[in-house]
């Protein structure tokens, strides 16, 4: 592979706001993998947010893209999967597999897609320098005629226009609304952008913790709500706090602490097959191996309010931020029928917006 942009890159990045923007060019944001895409004649290669290959993992993506994108080209996007037409990141994660036998299945039957929003070289020449209003007019010349699997990401400089899509794609999966300035050139790795989610709150209960890897303070909070059939389920973790609240919280919550999981909503953690019918911390994970995925039990007793921005499945889909303690909630109280959920959105029509 001979190209003017060669791997690794590391993408451009985006820093939070709590309101989008004016004067900027805007776009959704995508809920995939991050993937820089070097095709240089019949070689193409997906690299990672991190660096490291994507390749192996998505081989029908490869052969499409070998036969939709320009000869020589570098790409930044976003690796989707659609379900029931709306992202399913659950599904992208059972891509990344170990066994060759296993992706080859996994490629016919949840195929994966390419969600094109910046270029980065085209031919002989590279284009990080050029403004990205330039890059973008450029992508969009280059991937004319484009069918499916690769797509290319709607974008708008109308203020109104990205307001109306941050409240109706996420009914289709999306994140968010992504802003970049019409001047701004590629800096790789710098946080440039600015990205805009949605935040909304949810009371959970705290039956655990995870001590922090410096020491015995509080790393993260375990998180549970309670299902249906009154079973509590664990849906996620909330983790940003000050070193000084690590250790208040770690004092705060000695007294529920329990000698073992014994009698505890998720006793059989370490049960494997316990894990296919009930949500628990500590799951097997491909993500997680070689991690120690012990936790500390708590007497669920205790309600506190966290901030997230959407679900994924019956959990959250990244961490939460805590927000405050709620005595006033008994756990029990604390289901999933207080969650919020989007307005159905079809993901055709962001595609085409």
């Amino acid at each position: 592979m001979d190209l003017p942009v060669m791997p690794p890159v590391r993408p451009m990045l985006a820093k939070s706001a709590a309101t989008i923007p004016p004067g900027m060019n805007y776009e959704a944001k995508w809920d995939g993998f991050r993937a820089i895409v070097f095709r240089d004649g019949d070689e193409v290669e997906l690299g990672s947010r991190s660096g490291k290959p994507l390749t192996r993992y998505f081989p029908e993506l490869v052969e499409a893209l070998r036969t939709r994108l320009p000869e020589r080209c570098v790409l930044d996007g976003e690796i989707v999967i659609t379900r029931d037409d709306r992202l399913d990141f659950e599904a992208l994660l059972s891509r990344v597999h170990p066994a060759a036998s296993r992706v080859r299945m996994l490629a016919e039957t949840i195929p994966a897609s390419l969600v094109a929003f910046d270029l980065l070289a085209l031919g002989d020449t590279a284009a990080l320098d050029a403004p990205q209003s330039e890059r973008r007019l450029a992508l969009a010349e280059a991937l004319r005629g484009a069918a499916a699997p690769v797509h290319l990401a709607p974008t708008t400089a109308d203020l109104r226009v990205a307001q109306e899509w941050f409240q109706q794609f996420e009914g289709a999966g999306l994140d968010g609304v992504i802003a970049k300035r019409p001047d701004l050139p590629y800096r790789q790795g710098e946080r440039v952008m600015v990205k805009v989610k949605h935040e909304r709150t949810a009371d959970c209960v705290v039956a655990g913790l995870r001590p922090h890897k410096s020491g015995p303070v509080v790393g993260s909070l375990l998180l549970g709500l309670y299902d249906s059939g009154g079973r509590l389920q664990h849906v996620g973790v909330c983790a940003s706090f000050p070193m000084r609240q690590r250790e208040a919280l770690m004092r705060e919550l000695a007294p529920l602490r329990m000698e073992s999981a014994s009698g505890h909503p998720w006793a059989d953690w370490g049960d494997e097959s316990a894990h296919e019918a009930n949500r628990m911390p500590g799951g097997p994970s491909r993500w997680s191996a070689g991690k120690d995925l012990s936790w500390v039990p708590l007497r669920p007793e205790r309600v506190c309010e966290v901030a997230y921005d959407h679900m994924e499945g019956d959990r959250f889909r990244h961490t939460t931020q805590f927000r405050r303690w709620r005595p006033d909630r008994e756990p029990e109280s604390c289901g999933y029928a207080q969650l919020e959920e989007p307005v159905s959105y079809d993901l055709g029509r962001v595609l085409s917006a």
